[in-house]
């Protein structure tokens, strides 16, 4: 209650009422100084008032004085708890805050006193869909259906939430009641056609067919549903499940309409009882003469000869692919090899794919010392050559396809298309110094391009060369941006973000690396606090059927790659800060902050000071900043502050939450799952994330390193976390691990059954230091890797080099000259000394003077 002698909140004079109504007035007018002075004049007089008190909050959030706004608005809550607009302005603020589940309670609490406000039920539907608290959403949007029923839109909001809830039956009925009562509706009425084809769909969803088909061609006849490519896509899928004899004519024309579409032809083919992703010996043949027919109805379509080849097998695919390599290797097609690569799996297409591209080739082939024949067009033969350089590649034999490289330059010198492969391959083949160089040439050909540019960034990063990548991302960023690091980052560039995050770990730079990765993360917050606006507009728009695609998309939002390897390589950085908190207090090297980043860590108390300084000119200004916090100022340009937040494991734990549902065949995100939870003592979760390592990949390395530590810190437990996890525990851990059998036995038989694996070697030697043998045993052990016989590629060994390095191996230089001699191309062993003279061979000086770069570049 208010002290004595004030009026109870809400029960001001008449005077003081009216001056409250102009407050409101003025707010929704974003007259805010008229707001602030208004409710400043009421304060005066009664300074416990509540709701003025939240309505002056409100205004200077809007203002930009967000802390001070803040504090006013939790005061006047305390003065009037039964206030609806109090609870209202504090959950419009949360809201600003992307505090959703607090927002929501506040608009709970204000609907207990104003039940019926059709502002915050609207507001609270909206979050109830962000949340995805649907069966909620269901009686929010009931509500407001029985408030207004003559809004059309609170008809079909209805309907949206019964279909986002899953019941499609009560979605169908609202639908059916809300156009009996519509009344005169006009010729390509958009809004209608929308509602319309959401009921199609919905009976689609039901399995209604033929309801559905008679839906749809009575409001087509009528001009009703308007969007032709829908009706149509519709009725063929109809026809089909109704297995009609009209259902053939359909999809006909569906290929009419766009014959490179593959859903199509895969509509069609189904419906004539081919299924193209479970193909058999029987409907082979009839697949690929109906193939051909649409080969020869459509000789400008490359879809159904593109997918004839996957169809076809032996000589049938021969004689299929020949024409249609020679044909788009004569048109100068850069992408054919990405085209066919699919195809690859099948080791008789690769070969039959090679020995035609070799045949072609011979046929092209002429002297490089003359003139290419008049019989030849050399562009042909310079893209037959790129095509086989690919294709080597591809296969692991990088010196051939260098080889035909060479051949393609000393032909064609102009092209960047080679240059950039060149570096490729020379990437894969462990020279990462190589590769930048020659995308840097390729860079050189043409300055103007951005794909180019991008590239040789992208190159120098991966070689570890960050400000020579920050110089050469800066040519297209803003020039007032505090770094082009900063701004690349506003522009939420996954690829630079990724690459430098990765090339920082390499570095060894773990405060940037976090730092990027963190960017990632907020990143794809920003894509889940974007479809909150269109809660709203899409009901109110009737863009339904788009909206509800967009709502299953931002479902699995973070299962999108850039999403999961960020949060993967985070969480790694977070467990080694748990398991040696030394690492977050060593001193930043300033060394791997490019200039600009330099300078941006000095500006950020300038900034700050600014920033503190606009904050308090607020008061002046009528300028509406909104509710919505703006971009956070970078005050940790280096990422030492993150680096030192505490409880890593959560934070970690946090990244890694919708892996577990999202990407159940991913084994890194397992792996690091189970790193994070085992050391979060959620041993349960830890045996889950194993057995689906185990599902994915039995024979996994990891996976074996990871069940013997897992069989150490369980049996070293003083005392069990509670008496159902142990039971679970011991029934499930003897089928990873025999009860019987040793760790040294089990990691034995592990070693011995995967003898000629030089990943299962490097993991058994792993556990081998684990279980505390002698480090000369290790290295011995780790040393068959080289043994004959042994399958070794570039990336186990990169990492058994960093694993002798990890224990301090004296016979580490050993190993890399041995590493040398198997990966003659690779420099990634090269000796120090030799690295940094790679490591300036790498980067060309620019064409360019680099002050002038940006005005010359873009020209």
């Amino acid at each position: 209650m208010p002290p004595a002698g004030i009026p109870p909140s809400r029960a001001l004079p008449s005077k003081e009422s009216a001056l409250f109504k102009e407050v409101l007035h003025y707010y929704e007018d974003r007259q805010l100084k008229k707001g602030l002075k208004a409710a400043d004049t009421i304060l005066k007089k009664f300074p416990n008032h509540g709701e003025t008190l939240c309505m002056k909050g409100l205004i200077l959030t809007h203002m930009g004085r967000r802390d001070e706004g803040l504090e006013l608005v939790k005061q006047g809550i305390r003065f009037d708890l039964t206030s609806h607009i109090c609870w209202h302005v504090f959950g419009l603020i949360q809201k600003g805050q992307k505090k959703y589940e607090e927002a929501l309670k506040s608009y709970t609490q204000a609907l207990r006193f104003d039940k019926d406000n059709m502002n915050i039920l609207r507001d609270a539907a909206h979050l109830q869909t962000q949340l995805r608290q649907y069966d909620a959403l269901v009686e929010t949007r009931h509500t407001l259906l029985r408030l207004r029923p003559q809004l059309r839109q609170n008809w079909i909001a209805l309907a949206v939430a019964y279909t986002l809830s899953g019941n499609l039956t009560e979605a169908k009925h609202v639908l059916e009641q809300f156009e009996r009562i519509v009344k005169n509706v006009p010729d390509y009425d958009v809004e209608m056609s929308e509602i319309l084809l959401y009921h199609v769909r919905i009976l689609e969803g039901l399995g209604e067919y033929a309801e559905g088909l008679a839906l749809l061609d009575t409001n087509a006849k009528e001009r009703i549903i308007i969007d032709r490519v829908s009706i149509m896509e519709f009725r063929a899928r109809f026809l089909s499940k109704l297995s009609s004899p009209e259902a053939q004519q359909a999809w006909q024309g569906l290929i009419e309409q766009n014959p490179d579409s593959y859903d199509y032809y895969k509509g069609f083919l189904s419906n004539c009882g081919v299924d193209l992703d479970a193909i058999t010996d029987e409907t082979r043949p009839q697949a690929l003469q109906i193939l051909e027919n649409f080969a020869q109805q459509f000789p400008r379509a490359g879809a159904p000869r593109r997918i004839a080849l996957t169809v076809a097998v032996g000589d049938e695919f021969k004689k299929l692919v020949e024409p249609y390599l020679r044909s788009r290797l004569g048109k100068g097609i850069p992408s054919v090899f990405t085209d066919l690569k699919a195809l690859y799996r099948d080791a008789a297409k690769r070969e039959a794919i090679e020995s035609i591209a070799h045949a072609f080739l011979d046929t092209l082939a002429h002297s490089p010392d003359k003139p290419c024949p008049s019989s030849i067009d050399p562009a042909t033969y310079v893209w037959t050559l790129y095509f086989l350089a690919q294709h080597h590649s591809h296969l692991g034999r990088h010196q051939r396809a260098l080889e035909l490289l060479d051949t393609a330059l000393a032909h064609t010198p102009t092209l960047p298309e080679l240059y950039m492969f060149r570096g490729r391959v020379l990437k894969r083949a462990g020279d990462p110094y190589g590769a930048a160089k020659w995308v840097d040439q390729a860079r050189l050909l043409d300055l103007q391009d951005r794909f180019l540019n991008a590239r040789c960034g992208k190159y120098r990063l991966r070689a570890g060369l960050v400000d020579e990548a920050v110089e050469v991302f800066g040519l297209f960023t803003k020039k007032d941006a505090p770094s082009p690091a900063q701004d690349l980052e506003d522009m939420q560039s996954l690829l630079y973000l990724t690459e430098e995050g990765d090339a920082q770990l390499r570095l060894g730079n773990l405060a940037m690396a976090l730092k990027r990765y963190v960017a990632i993360e907020k990143i794809f917050d920003d894509f889940e606090d974007d479809q909150f606006d269109f809660h709203g507009y899409s009901v109110r728009k009737f863009t339904i059927n788009i909206y509800l695609n967009m709502l299953k998309w931002e479902d699995t939002l973070r299962s999108h790659p850039a999403y999961v390897h960020a949060a993967v390589n985070a969480s790694r950085i977070l467990v080694r800060l748990h398991d040696d908190p030394s690492l977050a207090t060593k001193p930043a090297s300033q060394s791997h902050l490019s200039e600009a980043e330099k300078k941006a860590k000095k500006k950020a108390k300038k900034a700050e000071k600014k920033v503190q300084e606009d904050a308090k000119k607020g008061n002046s200004t009528n300028e509406d900043k909104g509710l919505d916090a703006g971009p956070a100022r970078d005050d940790d340009p280096d990422g030492t502050k993150l680096l030192q937040s505490p409880d890593p494991l959560e934070r970690a734990a946090k990244l890694l939450k919708p892996l577990s549902a999202l990407v159940t065949n991913n084994h890194e995100a397992w792996l690091a799952i189970y790193d994070v939870a085992v050391r979060r003592r959620k041993y349960l979760q830890a045996l889950q994330a194993l057995y689906n390592v185990r599902r994915l990949d039995p024979d996994s390395p990891e996976l074996h390193v990871r069940i013997v530590d897992f069989k150490r810190r369980w049996s070293s437990l003083p005392e069990k976390p509670s008496e159902t996890v142990a039971s679970v525990v011991s029934s499930t851990l003897p089928k990873l691990i025999p009860e019987e059998v040793s760790l040294e036995l089990f990691n034995s038989q592990y070693l011995q059954k995967h003898s000629s694996r030089g990943d299962a070697i490097l993991g058994a030697a792993r556990v081998s230091r684990d279980l505390g043998a002698p480090r000369e045993e290790v290295e011995a052990a780790v040393f068959n890797a080289l043994n004959a016989g042994v399958e070794l590629d570039l990336v186990t060994a990169v990492a058994i080099d960093a694993f002798l390095s990890e224990i301090q191996s004296p016979r580490e230089a050993e190993l890399r000259a041995a590493f040398r001699q198997k990966f003659p191309l690779a420099t990634v062993f090269a000796p120090p000394e030799e690295l940094q003279a790679l490591r300036r061979s790498a980067v060309q000086k620019d064409l360019i003077d680099t002050n002038e770069s940006k005005e010359e570049v873009l020209g």
